[in-house]
């Protein structure tokens, strides 16, 4: 497969990928403005590269000799303090110097850690989880640990803070609210996980109208009080909507997405993919279903983009597109009112990161390629940078800057020229 984009010539996918990661500068750029309506995007009409490689640094141990040769999860970034703080499958978390890569401290676990960290900056503290199955706290300072709370089974999704709770998933359908100051646990739900075969992940939860959301390996979708965990919604099977689309029991029922929230005419809602059955639109009171997609399969993250118009243009209707990344069916957008496709992509080999934003585009790893940069309105190809090892590991970015580590375990600082400046000080 490859990651087709309507402009986007064989001959350009061949010039892309002979872009080495030795480049430092790719030619004169003209202005961008960040958070500029991509309807023609300023980069687009470059005669070079939009991105440019602020560079390139080495950052797993040598040590990093067995198991998996992939890097996943997500870095965070600390923009008033420079900082970068990233997980590894050699099992360390890692803090780093947003400027070049260089090292701050490491903080090693008994597992792979594959989930993105939460950065506190009242308490310079990052929360984060691990294979090991725990959840640990940490000094951003210097990486001393504060508190474990074992969970007993991997935590791969990024913890959530609010309103003075911390909220964690893990692999075994455990939903946790902890007090983040002593690791202590206020409550817990747990789902039954389902009989056969899984697909590999978990969903995160999302924090929203002080409800707790979170999708099961079962396929069911639950909504729970953020303060005591009672139920607030009756369980929303989504497999057996997968059941009447395929007219069979799917092998795969798990609800991996993490849901994420918006608002539409019709009131707010919450946006979760079954593996099996789709995209789904479900009103956050209720649960009710709003919309199905049963095209959407394979589905395991959504991003909800939104436009930011000129402020000559305040008065224009901001449009809304509803991206989802799938394995198996590619990257989609779609429309968050109705769910009707607006376009889709194939995936290049090896299948590709949810996409994240990036000065009004869309950036997004390819497991084989590298790092492509996307529009958001129709999912033409912008730019790309060939990593030879490829990228599994979903970008993270903030104003012109964009951090990866790629599967040999180089971290990776892109920029976009004539952005907003990156962590700018007064941030």
């Amino acid at each position: 497969m490859r990651l087709s984009a309507r402009g986007a010539t064989p001959g350009a996918w061949a010039k892309l990928c002979l872009l080495g990661l030795g480049l430092s500068a790719l030619g004169a750029c003209t202005e961008l403005r960040a958070g500029a309506n991509p309807d023609v995007p300023m980069y687009r009409h470059r005669a070079s590269f939009a991105m440019n490689l602020a560079f390139s640094r080495k950052v797993v141990i040598p040590a990093r000799v067995t198991g998996e040769p992939y890097e996943r999860g997500q870095p965070e970034i600390d923009p008033r303090g420079k900082r970068v703080f990233v997980g590894s499958s050699d099992r360390g978390l890692y803090a780093l110097r947003a400027e070049d890569g260089s090292h701050l401290w490491r903080f090693e676990t008994l597992g792979f850690v594959q989930c993105q960290p939460l950065y506190d900056p009242l308490e310079n503290a990052v929360y984060f989880g691990s294979n090991d199955g725990a959840l640990y706290r940490v000094d951003a300072k210097d990486g001393k640990l504060r508190w474990r709370f074992m969970t007993n089974a991997e935590v791969a999704r990024r913890p959530v803070l609010h309103n003075g709770l911390l909220y964690v998933t893990n692999a075994n359908d455990t939903v946790l609210a902890i007090e983040p100051a002593t690791g202590k646990l206020v409550w817990q739900q747990h789902r039954t996980p389902a009989m056969g075969m899984e697909v590999a992940g978990h969903s995160g939860v999302l924090v929203f109208h002080d409800k707790v959301y979170a999708g099961f390996s079962d396929g069911n979708v639950m909504a729970f009080d953020a303060r005591t965990g009672a139920e607030r919604w009756q369980p929303v099977d989504l497999a057996a909507e997968a059941e009447q689309t395929l007219g069979e029991l799917p092998q795969y029922l798990d609800v991996d997405t993490t849901p994420v929230a918006g608002a539409l005419r019709t009131g707010s809602a919450v946006f979760v993919g079954s593996y099996a059955g789709g995209a789904f639109a479900l009103d956050s009171e209720t649960g009710s279903q709003v919309w199905h997609n049963p095209g959407v399969v394979g589905v395991s993250d959504f991003y909800l983009w939104t436009e930011h118009h000129e402020e000559s243009d305040e008065d224009a209707a901001p449009r809304s597109i509803l991206v989802a990344s799938s394995g198996t069916t590619g990257i989609w957008g779609l429309d968050p009112e109705t769910g009707a496709e607006l376009w889709r992509r194939a995936l290049p080999q090896g299948g590709a990161s949810p996409p994240v934003p990036f000065a009004g585009a869309l950036l997004v790893s390819a497991t084989q390629l590298g790092v492509f940069l996307l529009s958001p309105l129709d999912g033409d190809l912008i730019d790309g940078i060939h990593v030879a090892d490829g990228v599994s590991m979903t970008p993270a970015t903030h104003g012109n800057r964009a951090f990866v580590v790629t599967n040999g375990g180089r971290l990776l600082s892109l920029q976009l020229p004539g952005a907003e400046p990156v962590l700018a000080s007064k941030l």
